[in-house]
């Protein structure tokens, strides 16, 4: 696991970019964290990385927002449902395939339910600090992005 620590949003979203030089098509990844622990900034950083230059917001309410990136995004957030039953009839299977990348909010709340290659957990440290872990499934890509970071003073 890596671990780093952001002092402010716009540092949050600095990481968030360099973290996305290491995903690829197909990738799930799961973004835990308590309200204010910077997840929506993290994936604005990711989305801009994948080539989307237009707004990023959070999509609480439309549950599934799509950015036509140079790798295409889709952006789920699942802070309003109770856990994994409140997906069954959402077509939620459907949204995980080899041409995007699909980045998930409160991931836990559908834990077992996708194919998670990448686990990130967001933690507040302090008034403005958070401190951001990411875990792949594959150790090799974590070295790899290991290797990013430390080559950009991240």
């Amino acid at each position: 696991m890596i671990a780093c620590l952001t002092r402010n949003a716009e540092e949050t979203r600095a990481l968030g970019k360099k973290l996305s030089q290491a995903l690829k098509p197909g990738d799930a990844v799961s973004l835990t964290g308590p309200l204010g622990s910077g997840k929506t900034c993290l994936i604005q950083g990711l989305v801009r990385g994948l080539g989307f230059s237009g707004k990023v917001g959070s999509p609480s309410f439309v549950l599934v927002t799509e950015y036509p990136a140079s790798l295409p995004v889709q952006h789920v957030d699942l802070y309003r449902l109770g856990g994994p039953s409140d997906l069954d009839g959402l077509g939620w299977e459907e949204l995980f395939d080899d041409h995007c990348v699909t980045l998930v909010e409160w991931g836990e709340k559908a834990e077992g339910r996708f194919p998670c290659s990448c686990r990130i957990f967001l933690e507040q440290e302090g008034e403005n600090e958070r401190r951001i872990s990411v875990q792949f499934e594959d150790p090799e890509r974590e070295r790899n992005l290991s290797k990013v970071l430390n080559d950009s003073g991240a």
